[in-house]
């Protein structure tokens, strides 16, 4: 339907350009820019940077066909650190290898935010009558606080949303969640001198984390849920905070601090995955009779699941199949999507170019990929929109 309005020279143009913008977490403001100027020289409505954390704005615009629904595409745009061992090219060139563009953060999710902008002209320069509102967030602080979509959403609303994460160009219903604990251990200072005196608390950890390491939690769940995620609700003891910095003084220390990372399927309870980590703990205590610690939730990121039957997956699903003439499949994400911050109020499906394995050396998207996820944000559009 949309083909012929693809301007397939100008997506790969933008995405290469993209590509050559830093936007590690933190320095997201020179993207935010380029994309909020892409879309006002393209001539969309509302184009702004809205404001979210200093010199970290989102990038927003939208295109009106009149009364109707508002669709929002939506997308994050800081990345993590770039990975060392590129070797075909370096990680900010952009350049185009067997017919892939290479890029740092192109997967994750730079390349999606230039899909959904160019798909969002082509509804616009198609002639298709088309009746309400496709609205763009290119939003920041993905990988803080999701406070770029938290932002958004609490300003601006929609009917229906498309999450660009990396998902293969498949559907994805949802994604895991996000629980943070922090496990406080307490053990007895003293001058290394004198040992004898001292209850080494990173010692106390020690003994925790080989507990929590080993931990398999398999929560009662539905077997919908346990078909897309797997039974297992992760949980590791994902960073140690203990001893002294270097240059400091002598001392054995008294407190150690784990931080628990677990990534819950959808319904997973924080006091279930709390039972979890005391369990482990009562075996800690088994194992070294002098082990104390608290546990502290610091951290909440929710799980997200679309109903299969709604709209905006009945919607995703004809796209795909005006696509590529198959019935799709719909699968599910282990990691965390800003749908954690805004999913409960706004129905929402994922689907975007790239896959495991992300944030690698050597990052790229083929071209095909490239134009067939565009395509399929055009025809979603056009569908929501009522063509």
């Amino acid at each position: 339907m949309f083909d012929g309005q693809i301007n397939t020279d100008r997506l790969i143009d933008l995405v290469q350009q993209v590509c050559r913008i830093p936007s590690v977490l933190g320095e997201e403001g020179e993207l935010a820019q380029f994309l909020e100027s892409v879309m006002r020289e393209s001539g969309f409505e509302r184009t702004a940077l809205q404001p979210v954390l200093p010199d970290r704005p989102n990038a927003i615009g939208e295109l009106s066909f009149g009364a109707g629904p508002r669709v929002v595409m939506t997308g994050h745009i800081d990345t993590k650190p770039v990975s060392h061992g590129w070797s075909l090219t370096t990680p900010y060139s952009g350049d185009i290898i067997d017919e892939a563009v290479y890029g740092h953060g192109i997967m994750d999710m730079k390349a999606a935010l230039v899909c959904q902008i160019v798909a969002m002209e082509a509804l616009r320069d198609s002639g298709v009558p088309l009746h309400g509102t496709v609205a763009m967030a290119a939003v920041s602080d993905h990988m803080g606080d999701q406070r770029g979509s938290i932002a958004y959403f609490d300003e601006y609303s929609a009917d229906l949303c498309v999450l660009g994460e990396l998902s293969d160009n498949e559907i994805f219903l949802g994604h895991r969640g996000r629980y943070y604990f922090d496990i406080t251990v307490l053990g007895t200072s003293a001058h290394t001198c004198h040992k004898p005196l001292a209850v080494n608390a990173n010692m106390l950890a020690a003994h925790a984390v080989i507990e929590l390491d080993a931990s398999k939690l398999l929560p009662a769940l539905d077997a919908s849920v346990v078909t897309l995620f797997g039974p297992e609700t992760y949980m590791s003891p994902g960073r140690i905070y203990g001893g002294l910095p270097p240059g400091g003084p002598s001392m054995i220390p008294d407190e150690c601090v784990i931080r628990v990372d677990c990534r819950p399927q959808p319904g997973v309870t924080t006091e279930q995955v709390e039972a979890e980590i005391n369990r482990c703990l009562a075996a800690t205590l088994l194992r070294e009779p002098r082990f104390r610690a608290t546990v502290e939730l610091v951290d909440v990121k929710a799980g997200y699941l679309a109903d299969p039957a709604s709209d905006v997956v009945r919607v995703m699903t004809q796209a795909v199949r005006e696509v590529r003439g198959t019935e799709p499949q719909l699968f599910a994400a282990g990691w965390l999507g800003d749908t954690a911050s805004f999913g409960s109020k706004i129905p929402t499906v994922i689907f975007g170019p790239g896959g495991e394995p992300v944030y690698c050396p050597d990052e790229h998207l083929s071209i095909t990929d490239l134009i067939e996820a565009t395509r399929v944000y055009a025809h979603f559009g056009a569908i929501a929109l009522g063509s």
